[in-house]
């Protein structure tokens, strides 16, 4: 029997923030029915939390496309600074199939370094990354992944990046996200 393949995909990324700002974060999410973008969705999340996964189960939860959403795709694994996203959590509450996707490969150990030295619960921040385990390459881009093979997850990517290497709704979030911090977009994905 084949793997299911996915067609309707929402995809997450922060909005940028100063670095010394302190509290809320903006959060995009932008919905695709195939390459079809069909909506927004908005929320926000604490700068260094713990609350990204309630916020995004929450999001796509009370969301007029909860029904439709086959997919989550995460622009990293932390937004808001290390705000990490506990994705098993997100898989849970959802029940839907998360796809991370990073351009280069993080350094895992001074990652472990900050969390563990300089972010409250950290600890247990770093025990979900390390539950997740390593980035693996795909193509021109590293992912991790809950609830989808390597081989769907390649499928996801061949389907939605069509502009580059970031898949559409990553894409469409991150410029979405700088034009609620800037008032437009600007620079690249």
């Amino acid at each position: 029997m084949a793997e299911k393949r996915f067609s309707n995909v929402a995809g997450f990324d922060d909005a940028p923030f100063a670095r010394d700002h302190k509290g809320k974060v903006k959060l995009v999410g932008t919905v695709y029915a195939a390459l079809r973008f069909d909506g927004v969705l908005v929320g926000e999340v604490e700068k260094d939390g713990f609350d990204a996964a309630a916020q995004l189960a929450k999001l796509v939860g009370d969301s007029r496309f909860n029904g439709h959403i086959q997919l989550i795709m995460l622009q990293g694994i932390a937004f808001a600074g290390f705000n990490v996203v506990d994705v098993f959590f997100l898989y849970e509450q959802l029940g839907l199939p998360l796809l991370v996707v990073a351009r280069r490969k993080p350094d895992m150990a001074s990652i472990r370094r900050a969390l563990l030295s300089h972010i409250e619960a950290g600890k247990e921040k770093w025990a979900v990354l390390e539950r997740l385990g390593e980035m693996e390459p795909l193509g021109s881009v590293f992912v991790q992944r809950v609830g989808l093979s390597l081989d769907q997850a390649s499928d996801v990517m061949d389907q939605f990046a069509v502009h580059g290497n970031i898949p559409e709704p990553l894409r469409t979030a991150h410029i979405i996200a700088g034009a609620l911090a800037y008032g437009h977009s600007r620079g690249s994905v």
